[in-house]
């Protein structure tokens, strides 16, 4: 399997971190995951940078979830929390950016995609852009009690319960209604909104937006336990014949076990 990588690259003030796994829509490997947590330390570290923007390679996608065949070795509930678990890390990690993080988007922002767009502060998309969290058709898995108080905070209780219980896609025009997008802006156009964004980022007073960042953070930060909800739905025979399923590209049939 391609392990895909997670580019970093400074241009100024600017730190840019590229998804580039473009054949596989950018879905994550657990390489790119653990590139993208030490590129979050890495940032962190670097007193001179201002603004951080994020995005996928490829045009269609900034990322496609995590590469589902990864699941394919879960064996109990116990492999779900451990999972959820060091993915929450890296998506705590994201948040704790102390500088302004610019989501770019363009195509599917899906799953572990739309989790770490979620963490950004501020995201513009094209068009084209799409945003959900399809597992109750597809895996028969479910999301931690993090992500789903992010998607709240993001989207509202309305439109999450939607976008989980009927696995719908979201559209570039509902997540700007909704808040979850700033802008919808043309593909052609889409390089230089990101770079005027970054720039009047980079203009700002650092502790200020660092203060906002973190008064935000603390406000909607939860410590309710759901390992519960995670051991029912990754210990169950319904999440592994759903993976199983989803390589296959064949439905899943659900037993409720």
């Amino acid at each position: 399997m391609d392990q895909g990588i997670t580019r970093y690259r400074r241009d100024g003030a600017v730190g840019h971190v590229l998804f580039d796994r473009p054949q596989a829509r950018n879905a994550m490997t657990w390489a790119m995951y653990d590139e993208l947590a030490a590129i979050c330390e890495a940032v962190n570290a670097d007193e001179t940078l201002r603004a951080v923007v994020l995005r996928g390679a490829g045009g269609k996608a900034f990322i496609a979830g995590t590469d589902i065949a990864q699941f394919a070795a879960f064996r109990s509930g116990e492999d779900g929390i451990a999972y959820e678990r060091r993915i929450e890390a890296i998506l705590a990690a994201i948040e704790a950016i102390r500088v302004p993080t610019l989501a770019v988007i363009d195509g599917w922002c899906v799953g572990g995609g739309l989790a770490i767009a979620a963490c950004c502060d501020v995201r513009i998309g094209t068009p084209a852009a799409q945003f959900g969290v399809p597992i109750a058709r597809t895996l028969g898995n479910c999301l931690s009690i993090e992500n789903h108080a992010r998607l709240l905070a993001e989207l509202g209780p309305a439109r999450t319960k939607r976008m989980l219980l009927l696995g719908e896609m979201l559209s570039a025009d509902e997540a700007l209604a909704g808040g979850f997008l700033s802008a919808i802006v043309a593909p052609e156009d889409l390089d230089g909104r990101a770079a005027d964004l970054a720039g009047r980022l980079t203009g700002h007073a650092p502790l200020t937006m660092r203060a906002t960042k973190e008064a935000v953070r603390r406000l909607t930060a939860t410590d309710i336990d759901g390992d519960d909800l995670i051991r029912l739905c990754y210990g169950s025979d319904d999440f592994r014949n759903g993976v199983e399923a989803f390589v296959a590209k064949r439905p899943a049939v659900w037993t409720g076990r």
